[in-house]
């Protein structure tokens, strides 16, 4: 649930975090605020939090919109039963582009059933740099983007911790080439330009033993997922697969101190490569501090680990260090990318474990390049 800001600007926050024990205290804020933000609710009672945002880029001019979170109990009887959510995220900017996404996440009483659901929409530019994990920023070209996405995902408890279900969706991506003379055009490997329209189905299985889903101090997760996927249309003649396989693991330290572990692998299957159904390197929860689409290839493999001090019940901070390389065929330890970096998060929601952050991540500095950055705003952990 986090909200991807490169470069962006989201005074909001800072306001909230530096005045909130005035205003908290003083009562100066309007009640609808104080509940949201500083006060604290012991009772199993849902939640709604908003955030605005606001940034601005020469290629969008001023981006405005928001995001906003409920969350609430399937079950206020027990003390098993997992948050549940629904998020939503809109921004439209004074040059016509926009994103909005709507997603939920739905933990039945006791765990015994998860579904999730997500549709987005963006009309977005982006940065292409082409195919691998040693593209130039030189080559970078300027694309447009409208991508609808719908996600549908539902697993049924079979077991201590054990869940199995399905994944099924589709999407649907155009592009708009403006320049015509970049790697984009020029370029006769990169397959898919004119984008497609794709539905994927397949199996999950996941393994969850996090004692908290919002915010975990010990446990472990295994999520796998494989998506046969097949084009639609007259445009679209794509047959592949995709497989997800991730894995976490959280270790309480002590009272205030946890450490987290995450590794990721993605792999196309098929012997076809769309460019945009290509795994990604970079972005707000894996390889902090890399533009997200920067580096891209038919494999990525990437981990990190995550230090995390609860200063108090509202607020805490992180430190994060990684590594990752997206490939063709072959793996290779020498092509590993690092990142590190650190972070702030304010808990408004003390009882559920909710939480804004703030992250900056930094990754490699290429030869004739400066290092790569990136600044992130969110609501709850990275992972």
């Amino acid at each position: 649930m986090a909200l991807y800001c490169m470069k962006k600007l989201v005074t909001i926050l800072l306001l909230i975090v530096l005045v909130q024990p005035l205003f908290a205290q003083a009562q100066l804020l309007p009640k609808f605020i104080r509940k949201m933000y500083f006060e604290k609710d012991t009772t199993k009672k849902g939640s709604f939090v908003v955030l605005p945002v606001i940034s601005s880029a020469p290629e969008t001019g001023l981006e405005a919109g928001g995001s906003a979170l409920y969350s609430f109990y399937t079950d206020t009887l027990g003390n098993d039963t997992r948050v549940s959510n629904i998020f939503a995220y809109a921004t439209i900017t004074t040059k016509g582009q926009s994103r909005l996404n709507l997603s939920s996440s739905y933990w039945a009483p006791h765990n015994n059933y998860h579904f999730t659901g997500q549709v987005g929409y963006i009309n977005f530019p982006f940065d292409f740099y082409g195919i691998g994990n040693n593209t130039a920023k030189a080559n970078a070209d300027r694309l447009g983007q409208k991508r609808v996405r719908v996600t549908l995902t539902g697993e049924k408890k079979i077991g201590s911790n054990i869940y199995i279900g399905l994944v099924a969706g589709g999407y649907d991506y155009r592009f708009n080439d403006q320049d015509g003379t970049g790697i984009f055009a020029t370029d006769p490997t990169i397959e898919g330009k004119h984008g497609g329209s794709i539905l994927y189905i397949g199996p999950s299985f996941i393994f969850d033993s996090r004692n908290n889903n919002t915010y975990t101090t010990k446990g472990s997760t295994i999520t796998s997922y494989f998506n046969m996927m097949s084009g639609i249309g007259g445009n679209s003649g794509y047959s592949g697969g995709f497989l997800n396989v991730e894995l976490t693991h959280f270790v309480a330290l002590s009272k205030k101190f946890v450490l987290g572990f995450d590794v990721q692998s993605q792999n196309m299957t098929g012997s076809q490569s769309p460019f945009y159904l290509l795994p990604t390197l970079g972005s707000d929860e894996m390889m902090r501090g890399y533009y997200n689409g920067r580096f891209r290839d038919r494999n990525m493999i990437a981990g990190q680990t995550e230090l995390r001090y609860r200063m108090s019940e509202r607020f805490g901070i992180v430190g994060f260090l990684g590594a990752g390389e997206v490939f063709n065929k072959a793996f290779s330890a020498d092509q590993l990318k690092a990142n590190y970096g650190g972070g702030l998060r304010y808990f408004f929601d003390v009882q559920k474990g909710l939480s804004i952050r703030v992250d900056y991540g930094v990754g490699e500095k290429r030869p004739g390049e400066s290092r790569q950055s990136g600044v992130y705003v969110g609501l709850g952990e990275a992972f």
